[in-house]
């Protein structure tokens, strides 16, 4: 006889099994979701550390780039100046008789204590503006300031004609102080001596200061003569006519002056000073003190540059270039040797 009771079980038991695999079948347990998600969670984790590092490494190499780019172009400008120039005006020889190193011009930013030898750190490039400036677009060069087809041949007492001693605005030597109002206008190496007119042009050291023909008079070889004595200068028949000071011979005095590209910093910036031939500070006249200044690179952290001493007239302009981003830390260095008129 069949129990009721145990055939009721023995039918309920393959409906309760497949409510259990039904159940397995259509969803997941608590525990696995937990482990999906603890599992997602790690993915996405390292996902992220992967995504940032790539991004911080594009960061990293962009901002490298950058600080390259701009550290050549800055570089690209120095040089084209040196090696177009006819002449190096700072830095200047190194001076026996001082107690510091002028041809070695260095200036760390922020500011270190200064190279051997020296008593301040003021980086500073100077030199003749080249030929190839014609800002105003007349066909001659801006260095012509009489537009006589000649450069520089008739230098006023205060060679660059901007009423300072030496360069305005510039230490030129290098001994803390910039256009003392103490030093004579015509003291064009800014002298700690104070001496001016003292190294005619004539190819000798005059004043035995270790630079050569670095602060003329008004009559350049200081002959007495307008121009070279018993030469006729300008080809016109008339031999030493005009005024002392002539030294062209043409008739006119102090109209053609030395014009300086100065590269300096201020602050962390490289500046680049260019002269122009039109009136900038509304004098009336063009003079020494008109220029205009371009930043031609930020975040500078060094510069560096020497007067290297080569044989005979022939100049070496050693220039090392630092720009550190100020938010990575991230620097390029640049470094280069370039003769004094080596494209002319």
């Amino acid at each position: 006889m069949i129990n009721p009771v145990a055939a009721c079980r023995a039918h309920r038991m393959p409906e309760t099994s497949q409510i259990h695999r039904s159940t397995r079948q259509s969803g997941f347990t608590l525990v696995e979701m937990l482990i999906a998600i603890s599992l997602a969670a790690i993915l996405i984790a390292g996902l992220n550390g992967v995504i940032g590092q790539a991004l911080s490494i594009q960061n990293s190499v962009s901002e490298k780039n950058d600080l390259t780019q701009q550290a050549r172009f800055a570089m690209e400008q120095m040089m084209r100046a040196v090696s177009s120039s006819r002449m190096l005006l700072l830095p200047m020889a190194d001076k026996p008789a001082t107690t510091f190193v002028e041809n070695i011009r260095e200036q760390t930013i922020p500011a270190s204590a200064p190279p051997p030898g020296s008593l301040y750190g003021t980086a500073v490039l100077a030199l003749t503006l080249p030929a190839y400036f014609d800002l105003d677009g007349n066909g001659i060069p801006d260095a012509d300031n009489d537009g006589d087809g000649r450069l520089d041949e008739d230098l006023p007492a205060d060679t660059t004609n901007d009423g300072k001693p030496g360069i305005t605005g510039i230490d030129d030597d290098g001994n803390g102080i910039a256009d003392s109002f103490l030093s004579p206008v015509a003291d064009d190496d800014e002298s700690s001596d104070l001496a001016q007119n003292e190294d005619n042009l004539n190819g000798v050291d005059d004043d035995g200061d270790g630079i050569t023909d670095e602060d003329p008079g008004a009559d350049n070889n200081a002959d007495g003569c307008a121009g070279i004595c018993g030469v006729d200068d300008n080809a016109d028949g008339s031999i030493d006519a005009g005024a002392v000071a002539d030294d062209d011979e043409d008739g006119s005095s102090d109209e053609d002056w030395y014009d300086p590209v100065v590269f300096h910093l201020v602050g962390s910036r490289l500046l680049q000073r260019t002269p122009v031939p039109w009136d900038v500070n509304s004098s009336g006249t063009v003079t020494g003190l008109d220029f205009i200044e371009q930043a031609i690179a930020n975040t500078v952290t060094r510069l560096r540059v020497e007067r290297v001493s080569q044989a005979g007239r022939s100049q070496i302009v050693d220039i090392t270039l630092e720009l550190t981003s100020p938010d990575s830390g991230e620097s390029v260095s640049l470094h280069t040797r370039v003769r004094v008129g080596g494209a002319l």
